[in-house]
């Protein structure tokens, strides 16, 4: 069962919490996700046009969103959140004023804070983006498979496992290769796994990456 939904939403309530808190009529939460959802495009949108280099490392692990009656409080968290305001230091006052501009909300103040993570390559999102830049670069990608798996282990993970699946190196018929590393328990909600699905585009077609990683043992 473990391997037949998505792993975070396997383990709401138990080692993993929602990205979103707010709360909806009804009749409005559609509106709301979908606004949600708007918001994350347009500031992932913002850091990829920004950023000071295009290693894939300084990319966003995730965002939180927090909604009250009068506030939207946006928590960017990423790998290395100095390349982007190193670039751009008033990054996020721009950003303030084009997601308040997109929505013309008057009742709802737009307040955005930027934070790093400790382990940036322990993060399924980062090394991600650091694989579809290696394979964009034309690096195979066996080489980026690996060479992720590496900087993993050395943010201290217990396991991972990265898939990658479409027309590999341009060739016809699409395929799907993984590679795993230590232990990866799906089946077990108690532990701690982090995991990301990520669609990006080559000159072949659209590949997809998928990241599972093992953070912690589980509870006895």
């Amino acid at each position: 069962m473990g391997q037949k939904i998505n792993p975070l939403g396997f383990r709401l309530g138990t080692s993993q919490s929602h990205y979103s808190l707010w709360f909806a009529q009804p009749k409005n939460y559609s509106k709301g996700l979908q606004e949600d959802q708007k918001i994350r495009d347009l500031i992932k949108t913002y850091v990829e046009k920004n950023s000071k280099i295009s290693s894939g490392t300084e990319g966003i692990a995730r965002i939180e969103i927090q909604k009250s009656m009068h506030l939207i409080k946006v928590i960017i968290f990423m790998g290395f959140p100095k390349l982007l305001l190193e670039s751009r230091p008033r990054a996020i006052e721009e950003l303030e004023m084009h997601l308040q501009k997109e929505f013309h909300s008057v009742t709802q103040k737009l307040k955005i804070t930027i934070k790093g993570i400790k382990e940036p390559y322990g993060n399924p999102n980062i090394l991600a983006g650091f694989i579809a830049t290696q394979i964009k670069n034309r690096v195979s990608f066996r080489k980026a498979m690996q060479k992720a798996i590496e900087l993993a282990e050395g943010a201290g993970t217990k396991g991972i496992k990265v898939q990658i699946a479409g027309r590999l190196n341009g060739i016809e018929q699409a395929r799907v290769k993984w590679i795993r590393e230590g232990r990866v328990p799906l089946q077990t909600i108690r532990a701690k796994i982090d995991y990301c699905s990520y669609p990006f585009r080559t000159i072949h077609g659209v590949l997809g990456i998928k990241i599972w990683i093992f953070r912690d043992k589980e509870e006895e």
